[in-house]
Formats: C-alpha cells, sequence, structure tokens
C-alpha cells in the first residue's frame, strides 16, 4: 500500500484528575530517542483491509501499550498528513499505570550500515499530560485530536 493511500486509527485516552489528562506515547527507537517537544504521539496504526477504524484503534492501543480501553468510544475526526497517509483518531476514558506499559517491538539495521540488527519498543514509554502540556508534546499534525476532545468534553459539561 503506498502512502497516499494508508489509513491509520489510534486511541487518545484522557482521564479526570484535578485537571483532565490524555495519555500520549513516545515513539521508540534510536530516531526518536533525544526528541521529546512535538515527538509525542496517540497510540495508533495501520488499519488492516476492511478493518474497522475503531477496531484498528483498539487492538493497535493493546499491541503498542499492553492496556485494554473500554468505550464508550467518541470518534475524534480525521487528520491527512502531506505525504497523503491519513490518520483516524478516537477518544475514551480510562486510567492506566504508565509503569505497566508493554507492548511491540521492531527492528532495523542499527547503527546504519553497520550490518547488525537491532530490537527496539514501538513505543518506550507513555505518560499522562494535561491538555496544555499535551499541545506541546504531542506531533503537530495530532493536535486538532486534543482541540476536538476538549470541545467535545466542554459540550459535556
Amino acid at each position: 500500500m503506498g502512502r497516499k493511500s494508508e489509513i491509520s486509527a489510534g486511541l487518545l485516552v484522557f482521564r479526570h484528575a484535578r485537571q483532565m489528562q490524555v495519555l500520549l506515547a513516545h515513539p521508540g527507537g534510536p530516531y526518536w530517542a533525544k526528541k521529546d517537544a512535538g515527538a509525542w504521539t496517540i497510540p495508533k496504526g495501520l488499519a488492516d483491509a476492511d478493518e474497522d477504524l475503531l477496531e484498528t484503534a483498539r487492538r493497535e492501543f493493546t499491541e503498542e501499550t499492553g492496556f485494554v480501553a473500554h468505550g464508550p468510544f467518541v470518534p475524534l475526526g480525521a487528520v491527512k498528513l502531506k505525504s497523503g497517509k491519513t490518520v483516524h483518531g478516537f477518544a475514551c476514558e480510562g486510567d492506566f499505570d504508565p509503569d505497566r506499559i508493554v507492548g511491540n517491538a521492531f527492528e532495523i539495521e542499527w547503527p546504519p550500515k553497520s550490518g547488525r540488527r537491532k530490537s527496539f519498543p514501538e513505543i518506550d514509554r507513555v505518560q499522562w499530560f494535561t491538555l496544555p502540556q499535551a499541545r506541546g508534546k504531542i506531533i503537530a499534525y495530532q493536535r486538532p485530536f486534543l482541540d476536538q476532545l476538549e470541545t467535545l468534553l466542554a459540550k459535556q459539561s
């Protein structure tokens, strides 16, 4: 599947502590190791052909974190990347312990051109952030998911 036709889906989990917080994931691997602001993401992944997008989001969340999210789930819309890839977001309330993350790994040649392969976690950590903190941490194209969640929750208040 080419980048222009790739579709991903992910979950933005939130909780009500003293302030509302969202759970974001930091990508694993050497390319992301020293990146922080603008590097965090919602746990997400590629949809299989004909797979329901919410099921994709739930599956990827569990594969990448080891956590199981329970609904109700609320659609947050979709964002389209410059590459043509589309990412669909969903939100649900939950409360997970970041110290208990267990997820998938991927393998790449590392260091580059060394001929050696090394395994890295897809997500190396998750953390709870308030919305203002999350806006500074999340990768820019996913900020609309935070805005949409804030709007939806404000309507429920």
